[in-house]
């Protein structure tokens, strides 16, 4: 293989992701995106399992951005949280094997709660820690993310160059 053509699968890999983010997650789940799953953060975490922690911190922080644009009431705390999550998941790939679909899962789960623990810090709503939009919304979420992070890693193997043992 070429690496135009790897180059080119992966960059229509993150564009299907961020369609399905921002055109079909909100027809799928409707108004209610608690449990819906996060493909921007999916695509983040399989750039930073491939990715050195600065260009997964940079790619976080880009994430992050665009994710505070659609809500400017905390602006910033998408992209330290998305900045964070993405330098942890890259320097977690020097500890854990991530060539496992099981702890590919995992890493996709871990990451969405990492996310919402470092939002809910960071925008002052510290005392939402032990609400029902924590507690369940957010193992919620990482479940549905899980799930879709599996389908995507199952089906677009080639397109993202994930090596599975």
């Amino acid at each position: 293989m070429s690496l135009r053509r790897d180059s080119g699968r992966l960059i229509a890999g993150f564009a299907l992701l961020a369609v399905l983010h921002f055109y079909a997650r909100p027809r799928i789940w409707g108004g209610d995106s608690r449990a819906a799953p996060d493909f921007l953060l999916l695509g983040l975490m399989l750039f930073a399992i491939r990715a050195r922690p600065g260009m997964a911190a940079l790619g976080g922080f880009l994430t992050g951005l665009l994710t505070d644009v659609l809500t400017p009431a905390h602006f910033g705390v998408g992209a330290l949280a998305y900045t964070l999550v993405g330098y942890l998941a890259a320097w977690g790939r020097a500890v854990f094997f991530p060539h496992n679909l099981m702890v590919n899962v995992g890493f996709f789960a871990g990451a969405v709660v990492v996310r919402d623990l470092i939002m809910l810090i960071a925008s002052g709503s510290g005392r939402a820690l032990g609400s029902a939009g924590f507690l369940i919304g957010s193992p919620l979420q990482a479940l549905t993310t899980a799930i879709a992070g599996t389908v995507v890693l199952l089906f677009f193997r080639k397109w993202f160059a994930v090596r599975m043992a």
